[in-house]
C-alpha cells in the first residue's frame, strides 16, 4: 500500500506522469511473479527476503491499477465544485479524490491479498524451509494428510479473515456513501 497507492494517485491524477511510467509498469505487471522467483532467490536467497519480494510483486500491481482506476473515475463535477470553492490540491486529494477512490483501492487490496497469499505459498512449496506452503508440501510428500489439511484450513482461515477485514475497513471508510455498498463478494 505504501508504494502502490501513492504511485497510483500520481498516475491517475497526472497524465504526463502516467505516460512516462506506464510502459515500465505494464512491462513489470505482465511479467509473471513465478517466472521471477528464480531471480528473487538468486538475488535474495532462499528465505524470508525472497518470499517478501514475490509477495510484494504479486500484490502491488492489483493495488496500483485499481488505485489509478479509482482516481480516474472520480466524478469530474465533484472536482470542479471543490476547485470553484478554492480547495487546495491537498484538500482536494484528502476530501474528494481519496474518499471517492477507496472502494477501488480496497478491491485492489482484496485481489492483491489473494494473489500474494497464492504466491507466497507457491514460493514456500518450491524453495523454502519453513512456512505454511512448505508444511503443506512436506506433509503431502510424507503422507501426513492431517498436517496437510491443517495447513490448507489455516490458509483458508487467513484468507477469509484478511478479506473480511478489508471489507470492514472499506465500510468504515465509506460510511458517507450510505448502505448497500462494499459488501463481500
Amino acid at each position: 500500500m505504501v508504494t502502490a497507492v501513492p504511485l497510483g494517485f500520481l498516475m491517475g491524477r497526472y497524465t504526463v506522469f502516467e505516460k512516462v511510467s506506464d510502459f515500465l509498469v505494464q512491462t513489470l505487471r505482465n511479467t509473471s511473479q513465478f517466472a521471477l522467483l528464480p531471480v528473487f532467490i538468486l538475488v535474495l536467497g532462499i528465505g524470508e527476503a525472497s518470499k517478501i519480494a514475490i509477495t510484494f510483486y504479486a500484490a502491488v500491481f492489483f493495488l496500483l491499477i485499481n488505485t489509478i482506476v479509482g482516481v480516474k473515475s472520480v466524478d469530474p463535477l465533484l472536482v470542479k465544485a471543490a476547485r470553484s470553492m478554492g480547495t487546495s490540491d491537498w484538500d482536494l486529494f484528502k476530501k474528494v479524490i481519496f474518499p471517492s477512490a477507496i472502494p477501488s483501492i480496497v478491491a485492489g487490496a482484496r485481489l492483491g491479498v489473494k494473489t500474494s497469499l497464492f504466491s507466497v505459498i507457491a514460493a514456500e512449496m518450491l524453495a523454502a524451509q519453513s512456512g505454511i506452503g512448505y508444511l503443506i508440501q512436506h506433509s503431502s510428500l510424507m503422507l501426513e494428510t492431517d498436517r496437510m489439511y491443517a495447513g490448507i484450513l489455516t490458509l483458508t482461515i487467513i484468507g477469509l479473515l484478511l478479506n473480511y477485514g478489508l471489507v470492514a475497513a472499506e465500510r468504515r471508510a465509506t460510511r458517507w456513501r450510505g448502505t448497500g455498498e462494499g459488501g463481500p463478494s
